[in-house]
């Protein structure tokens, strides 16, 4: 069928990736989902298709460039043509600058920045001749600023924001529209819940990002006709201090 569409989230974990993915199958897009335990993508899958959509799970390290150039031709061959990409790889560790190992920073920037640059690459290959889709690298405060104990994270995310505006640049006046919607504030996840339960808390006043809310507005920006798309913009609760 050549109505067939699928989305692909690169880093689908149990919030924001699922969320979106839930959000976009509800549209009729087929979810490709990728985790390095394809087990933990099990109950979305299920979720998505007791919901009437479709939904597919993979295994992948987006580290590695053999396994990102596969799965994307596997995607675009045996199920729908990828209109819209997004990762979401997180990657958010915190560590003194002299208690942060190269190892750590190395495997950070490969998580967070490295792997946006291989999805990146391989969708907008698959992208270019249909001259259409959707590019979305989702940010985070980091993207803007770097904190104390932050020097790895912060790093990465600044790399992954000069990737997504590199791009846009090159790729928007060719059909596909890239976005970098940077996420500020904390979200509502069990590591929220369980490392700063006073945070979470707040979760009552609207005080926390909902996954549902982002997956939204990343549904928004694909949305958005050409003659006024959105490369960057923020996402934050109303409380938030910025």
């Amino acid at each position: 069928m050549t109505d067939k569409k699928a989305i692909l989230v690169i880093g689908a974990g149990d919030a924001t990736g699922s969320a979106i993915a839930r959000r976009f199958a509800r549209e009729g897009y087929i979810a490709c989902m990728t985790r390095r335990n394809v087990d933990k993508l099990a109950p979305v899958v299920e979720e998505i298709k007791a919901a009437g959509g479709d939904a597919y799970a993979f295994g992948t390290d987006a580290r590695k460039e053999e396994e990102m150039v596969s799965l994307i031709e596997q995607i675009e061959r045996d199920i729908a043509p990828i209109e819209v990409a997004v990762f979401n790889i997180g990657a958010n560790v915190q560590f003194s600058i002299t208690e942060t190992t190269a190892r750590v920073y190395f495997k950070v920037w490969e998580m967070a920045c490295f792997g946006g640059f291989l999805m990146g690459r391989e969708v907008a290959k698959a992208m270019l001749p249909r001259g259409r889709g959707t590019i979305i690298f989702t940010g985070a405060t980091a993207s803007l600023r770097g904190r104390s104990g932050y020097a790895a994270f912060s790093g990465a995310k600044h790399g992954l924001r000069a990737l997504a505006q590199s791009m846009a640049r090159e790729l928007w006046p060719k059909g596909i529209h890239v976005a970098h919607p940077i996420i500020d504030g904390a979200i509502d996840t069990d590591f929220i819940r369980t490392t700063f339960p006073q945070r979470y808390a707040l979760k009552e006043q609207d005080g926390i990002v909902d996954p549902n809310s982002i997956a939204d507005a990343y549904y928004q920006i694909h949305l958005q006709p050409r003659n006024a798309w959105t490369h960057e913009t923020e996402l934050r609760p109303w409380m938030e201090a910025w």
